[in-house]
C-alpha cells in the first residue's frame, strides 16, 4: 500500500520542528490543487500518512513547508522579510504502491531535502 509521508528537523535547535504547518498540492495539468494542510507534532512528524493507499496517484505534488511562520513562533530572529519564508518541494509519484518519504532539514538560511524510507 503506498503512501506519502514526512517530518522536519530544525538544524538551529538539533530538535524536530513541533508545529510547522505544511501543505499538500497536487499539480494536474500545471494547475495546482490543495489537498490538505497539517502540523508537525511533537516529533517533527505527522500523526498519519499524509496519503495513503488509493489517495496516492501516479502524478506530482508539492509540499509547502511554512517555514517563516514557524522561525518566528520559535523567536529566531529573522530580517524582514525573512529569507525563507514557504518551501515548496515538488516531487513526482512514479509508483503508487511505494512509500514516498520528504523530510526537511531547516534553519532560517537553508534547507535540506531527500527521498527517505
Amino acid at each position: 500500500m503506498g503512501r506519502l509521508t514526512t517530518h522536519v528537523l530544525d538544524l538551529t535547535t538539533g530538535k524536530p520542528a513541533h508545529g510547522l504547518a505544511i501543505e499538500l498540492w497536487r499539480l494536474d495539468d500545471g494547475t495546482p490543487a490543495h489537498l490538505k494542510t497539517v502540523r508537525t507534532n511533537n516529533d517533527g512528524r505527522i500523526d498519519k500518512p499524509l496519503l495513503e493507499g488509493g489517495a496516492l496517484a501516479v502524478g506530482c505534488y508539492e509540499l509547502r513547508f511554512l517555514a517563516g511562520d514557524y522561525l518566528k513562533n520559535q523567536g529566531v530572529d529573522l530580517p524582514e522579510p525573512p529569507f525563507l519564508d514557504v518551501i515548496p518541494i515538488r516531487f513526482g509519484v512514479a509508483d503508487s504502491e511505494g512509500h514516498y518519504h520528504v523530510p526537511l532539514l531547516l534553519s532560517a538560511f537553508g534547507y535540506s531535502t531527500y527521498r527517505g524510507s
